[in-house]
C-alpha cells in the first residue's frame, strides 16, 4: 500500500462523523482538483496529494478555534508511516497557510504545491458545491437564510470571521464571490470563472423569489 493509499484510509476514519461540508467527500472533490490542476504544473505531485488529503484533518472552526491541531496530527501520522521531515513540513505548511480566514490573512509560506491545493480547495467553495456546502454549514450553526437588514462585513478580522453569526447568504458576499479573484493558477481560474457565474445566477434568482417577483 503507497503512502497515498495509506493516507486516503486515515483520512476516512478520521472524518467519519464529520459536518457534511467537510468530510470525507469534500476532501475526495479537492484531491481530484488538485491532480486536475497540478496536471501540467510543474511540481510535486506526492505532496500535491497529501496536502490536499490532509489539509482538513482537524478543521479549526469545529474544533474550538485550534489551528494547531490539525497539523499535529498530519504530522504524527506522517511521521508514523515514516515520510521524511522534508515532504513532512511542506504538508504542514499548506495546511497552515490554506484557509481563507476572513481573506485577510498573509500567507507566511508559498509555493507551487500550496498554490495548487488552495485553488483545489477553493474551487470546491464555488459553484453548485459550494452553495450546497454553504448552507449545510449554515443549517448546522443553525443560521438565518438570509435577512436584509443585516449586511454583510468585508472588513472582518480573522477572529470576527471565525465567530460570525450572519445569515448565510452573506458568506457569498464575505467569502464565496471573493475567491474568483484569488486563484493562484491559471487552470484555477479558469474553472473558477464559471463556477462564480452559476452562483451568481443562483443569487439573482433567490432575491427575485425572496421578493415574489418569480
Amino acid at each position: 500500500m503507497t503512502i497515498i493509499d495509506k493516507t486516503i484510509q486515515f483520512v476516512r476514519q478520521q472524518l467519519e462523523n464529520a459536518e457534511g461540508g467537510h468530510d470525507w467527500f469534500h476532501i475526495e472533490r479537492v484531491y481530484k482538483n488538485a491532480i486536475l490542476i497540478a496536471d501540467g504544473n510543474d511540481c510535486d505531485l506526492t505532496i500535491v496529494k497529501l496536502g490536499a488529503l490532509l489539509h482538513d484533518i482537524a478543521d479549526s472552526k469545529f474544533h474550538d478555534g485550534d489551528e494547531t491541531l490539525g497539523p499535529k496530527i498530519a504530522r504524527a501520522f506522517l511521521e508514523n508511516e515514516k515520510v521524511d521531515e522534508i515532504t513532512i513540513a511542506h504538508v504542514i505548511n499548506i495546511i497552515e497557510n490554506i484557509s481563507f480566514k476572513g481573506g485577510n490573512f498573509e500567507r507566511k509560506f508559498n509555493s507551487k504545491e500550496l498554490e495548487i491545493v488552495q485553488d483545489a480547495d477553493r474551487l470546491d467553495a464555488l459553484g453548485a458545491i459550494g452553495i450546497a456546502r454553504t448552507f449545510n454549514y449554515g443549517g448546522f450553526k443553525n443560521r438565518a437564510l438570509y435577512n436584509p437588514a443585516i449586511q454583510p462585513n468585508l472588513k472582518m478580522s480573522k477572529e470576527e470571521y471565525k465567530n460570525t453569526e450572519s445569515p448565510t447568504l452573506n458568506h457569498f458576499y464575505e467569502k464565496l464571490l471573493l475567491l474568483k479573484d484569488k486563484m493562484n493558477t491559471d487552470k484555477g481560474k479558469k474553472i473558477a470563472e464559471a463556477r462564480h457565474q452559476y452562483m451568481e445566477n443562483f443569487l439573482s434568482q433567490f432575491y427575485a423569489e425572496w421578493e415574489g417577483e418569480r
